[in-house]
């Protein structure tokens, strides 16, 4: 009997990384151009551009990464002084970041490119195929955070 191997290019977890890093590629070439920014530095950027002040634990939390590329995100966006750290006034191991008018500046500049991003990258797919991926995506991450 013949050993079960695995066929890569049918796996679904590998197929959803390959297309999510495929996605993430395309899109990185706006903020590149744009502001020479990194993935991570985009995260970080987009994340406290959404939700404002932020911990890099939260940041790292909602972004999916880990918390050296934080670190050195928030680092450079610091020192383009787009974002500021303040301590938390109850445990000074905690900063709490935020963007500053720069910061902000670029992130609101970046949100109507990223939607068109997105609404070019849809268009390229059938309005049930749009439907499909939506609730198929939904029914992934509600059954694996409920793991």
């Amino acid at each position: 009997m013949e050993p079960e191997i695995l066929e890569l290019e049918s796996f679904l977890p590998y197929r959803l990384y390959r297309l999510a890093d495929t996605v993430s590629r395309e899109f990185s070439k706006i903020y590149k151009d744009r502001h020479g920014l990194t993935r991570p530095e985009w995260r970080t950027l987009s994340g406290l551009g959404e939700r404002g002040t932020m911990t890099a634990t939260e940041l790292g939390e909602q972004s999916a990464m880990h918390k050296t590329k934080v670190s050195r995100a928030v680092a450079e966006l610091e020192r383009r002084r787009w974002l500021t750290r303040t301590p938390d006034e109850t445990d000074r191991r905690v900063e709490h970041l935020a963007l500053t008018k720069a910061g902000l500046t670029a992130y609101r500049e970046m949100v109507p490119l990223a939607k068109a991003f997105e609404q070019d990258l849809l268009a390229r797919l059938s309005a049930e195929e749009r439907t499909a991926i939506a609730k198929g995506v939904a029914a992934l991450e509600a059954t694996l955070s409920a793991s």
